[in-house]
């Protein structure tokens, strides 16, 4: 009889039911929902989308993992010891989820959540059984949705490879094909490489799916690092490949080639490609070994005995350390209750439809966005303006207002976007302009020149974030935070001036005509976007 055999013999009958382990257990899983219970709501929120889509499955994973875990580490007699730094982990994880509920991100309390869930296993096990059941609770980071800042940067980033690659494999089919930023051009037809086809809808189920995979493949660490860190860019090949020979499609058959039920199917088999060659390439890694095994055997996929593991959890025992945990959380939980979350201060503002069109001799013509733009920008309001003065000279000015900052949506920065549109970032510096006349006095803005071929632009925005004006997305997330616990005020703006470079002028003349609008249309700003 091998040990595994052994080990399934062992936890083959249930233990006895504890009662005292059992409710305080329990009691540590009930008093810490309030302190979590935004960051569920943000997540069943966030699984709803496409990109994570695969969320619900992930804690299911994870428990399956840990099962498997367990089943190899079976009950013993001795008590557990060293339970303590669980408690400490779980105390600084509440901690982290009292400053997520203050400022109202919910984002902070789900990650403050798989926090907790590391220390209540530490607890429950002791330090030197606890930490070895650590993978599957970090298995469960793969739930939970990216910032928005980070998610808006690396979903460009994967449409600007997609869009490459993309070209590429049209281009190897002999079709004639021209890359317009993540337009592409097939002459009669234009496709765009959107949101959706930039990969991530398939690259955090692919991730997940790898990491499990390297866990329950039979093999060296080093194979087992193969299958997690070629997920990602295999995900991003596929997914390029995939957009090719969309590109093939529309270019013979038609647009519905790249709409509908056919993009949708299309994706299922790039997805299930991916997950096959993560299999042949954990055939491949056995033909190394001197001893291969049979793919069956290479992959540890036995389920068996893990019903009665499951149950284990009937014969918790005891311990000060669990007690104390029970009554940490229910001192934070119920002192958080009592103060209770800080209401969100909203400012009374006027929208931007009364926004003036007209400022001297500056006469400005309003336009929508496009519907599927709005979607991305989630803006509560904006402003999209060009004005012409005498002698056809140009100034865009565009505002975004965000109510509320805090829930998930927010600005995303324009370095970002820019090479969306086909335009590319030639130099970019924070620059010092001063606004006499205005509220604003001195301040720095972000200065970009943009090319589009032969056509070149000037940039200036910056991040308007209750009164500061910032030129770093991320430190502005930092402000929202901060002020979220200090005031309450959650709400900002993004405010950008475009205008375009003419053949014959110098940058200088761009922005001296940048600047001279800026001190006729900033005085009025703050009834729009409040300091």
């Amino acid at each position: 009889m091998s040990l595994g055999d052994t080990a399934k013999l062992r936890v083959a009958a249930l233990p006895p039911v504890n009662v005292p382990g059992l409710l305080l257990f329990m009691a540590l899983c009930a008093a810490s929902v309030p302190m979590f219970w935004i960051g569920f709501v943000s997540l069943v929120e966030a699984w709803s989308t496409p990109e994570y889509s695969h969320g619900p499955l992930i804690p299911i994973i994870s428990l399956y993992l840990f099962l498997r875990e367990l089943r190899r580490d079976p009950p013993t007699d001795m008590p557990a010891r060293h339970r303590w730094p669980g408690v400490a982990v779980i105390l600084v994880a509440l901690a982290v989820a009292v400053f997520g509920n203050i400022a109202q991100i919910a984002d902070i309390v789900t990650y403050a959540f798989i926090l907790w869930a590391a220390g209540v296993v530490l607890t429950v096990f002791g330090w030197r059984k606890g930490i070895r059941h650590q993978l599957p609770v970090f298995h469960l980071v793969f739930m939970l949705p990216l910032p928005n800042f980070l998610y808006w940067k690396m979903s460009i980033f994967l449409q600007g490879i997609s869009s490459e690659l993309g070209v590429w494999f049209i281009q190897l089919a002999g079709v004639p094909v021209f890359l317009d930023g993540n337009i592409i051009d097939l002459g009669v037809l234009k496709l765009q490489v959107a949101e959706a086809c930039s990969g991530l809808r398939y690259l955090f189920p692919i991730l997940s799916f790898s990491y499990l995979f390297a866990i329950l493949y039979r093999g060296p660490l080093w194979h087992k690092l193969v299958l997690l860190l070629t997920a990602a860019p295999l995900t991003v090949f596929m997914n390029s490949f995939r957009i090719g020979v969309v590109g093939v499609l529309v270019n013979h058959y038609g647009q519905d080639q790249a709409e509908g039920f056919t993009h949708f199917f299309e994706g299922w088999v790039i997805f299930l490609a991916c997950v096959g060659i993560l299999f042949l390439m954990a055939i491949a890694l056995q033909r190394l070994q001197k001893d291969p095994l049979p793919l069956a055997q290479a992959i540890d996929l036995d389920t068996e005995g893990l019903g009665p593991v499951a149950g284990q959890i009937v014969g918790i025992r005891p311990s000060l350390a669990m007690a104390a945990a029970v009554a940490v959380t229910v001192a934070i939980s119920g002192g958080y209750a009592a103060v209770g979350a800080r209401e969100a201060v909203h400012v009374d503002r006027e929208p931007f439809l009364l926004y003036p069109r007209t400022f001297g001799e500056w006469q400005g013509q309003t336009l929508r966005l496009d519907p599927e733009i709005e979607r991305v920008l989630a803006a509560d309001d904006y402003v999209n303006t060009t004005y012409q003065a005498v002698g056809g000279r140009l100034v865009n000015f565009f505002a975004a207002y965000y109510d509320d900052q805090g829930d998930g949506s927010g600005i995303h920065s324009p370095e970002v976007c820019l090479p969306v549109g086909g335009w590319e970032v030639f130099s970019i510096a924070p620059h010092e302009v001063t606004m006499e006349g205005t509220p604003y006095g001195s301040f720095k803005v972000n200065r970009a020149v943009i090319q589009k071929g032969v056509d070149r632009q000037l940039v200036y925005y910056w991040f308007e974030q209750r009164g500061a004006r910032l030129t770093n997305d991320f430190l502005a997330k930092v402000s929202v935070i901060r002020d979220g616990i200090l005031t309450g005020r959650k709400d900002g703006a993004l405010v950008r001036y475009v205008t375009p470079i003419a053949p014959g002028e110098t940058e200088a003349d761009a922005d001296a005509r940048i600047q001279s609008f800026m001190r006729l249309n900033l005085g009025g700003l703050p009834r729009f976007v409040p300091l």
